[in-house]
């Protein structure tokens, strides 16, 4: 084997013990992001800065595939620069591609914050009796965003809204009271 055959060798073979590793430091530390100790409650609303380009995970997945490309083509007729070039083509694809998967990924997390808009002309059911003309406050269960909630409810009607009855959100208080009217 010639020197350039070797540095492809060697480009692929060292890549791909480092990808091996760090898959198996994946799978066995459970590859996250929690810190621990004491930290800051407020930052949950904070999205970080999402999926990063220039990491060690693309740098090792870029240099593996470029290393196997380019062991692949050396028994092509094809001269050293065009290998070269489609080796770090592939590596970039590569790279490209697990951009643009984990940036996919990355928007079905959920946050868990009530966002209680989307209660917004939904049907829900009296828990504790709700007094006519904003005369105090009561209580409904309401489907939102996948879980059951019990909410803070008051409404404009003119009668009382009896426990069991059923109810559709038309507006909200104060960021945090819905107002209700009976289901007709």
């Amino acid at each position: 084997m010639e020197g350039f055959d070797k540095i492809f060798w060697f480009i692929a073979i060292l890549f791909s013990l480092l990808f091996i590793i760090q898959t198996i430091f994946s799978f066995a530390a459970g590859d996250n992001d929690q810190a621990y100790g004491d930290s800051d409650t407020a930052t949950e609303l904070d999205q970080g800065i999402g999926y990063e380009f220039l990491t060690i995970k693309n740098f090792i997945a870029f240099f593996t595939i470029f290393g196997w490309t380019g062991v692949a083509l050396l028994q092509s007729n094809m001269n050293k620069t065009g290998i070269i070039g489609f080796a770090f083509l592939g590596g970039c694809v590569v790279v490209v591609m697990m951009f643009f998967i984990m940036r996919s990924m990355s928007n079905l997390k959920d946050s868990g914050t009530l966002k209680i808009e989307n209660a917004l002309g939904k049907t829900a059911t009296v828990y504790l009796l709700i007094p006519s003309n904003r005369k105090g406050m009561g209580k409904i269960t309401i489907d939102l965003q996948g879980t059951q909630r019990e909410l803070n409810a008051v409404t404009d009607d003119g009668e009382d809204i009896a426990t069991g009855s059923f109810v559709t959100v038309t507006g909200i208080l104060n960021n945090n009271i819905l107002k209700v009217s009976r289901t007709q």
